[in-house]
């Protein structure tokens, strides 16, 4: 794959912090697989990936407070 930022052959496997502002929290989920570039580090998700963040942070919407912080393998 080649990363959209600096279009360079580098993306390797890896795994990535995503940070989320809703309306009434701030959602933070560890360790979302993902592909980071190693010359720029611009992190790319997959689709699959994508939906599994959506449908946490739908549910989380509903129960968080403030900031909710989990961990994307206990929740895929």
């Amino acid at each position: 794959m080649r990363c959209l930022l600096c279009k360079a052959d580098s993306l390797v496997k890896s795994q990535n912090t995503y940070f989320a502002q809703l309306d009434n929290c701030y959602v933070i989920i560890e360790n979302v697989p993902c592909y980071k570039c190693a010359q720029c580090g611009e992190v790319v998700y997959s689709a699959s990936v994508m939906e599994k963040i959506e449908e946490i942070l739908d549910k989380v919407q509903n129960i968080a407070s403030k900031i909710f912080i989990m961990d994307y393998t206990k929740a895929a």
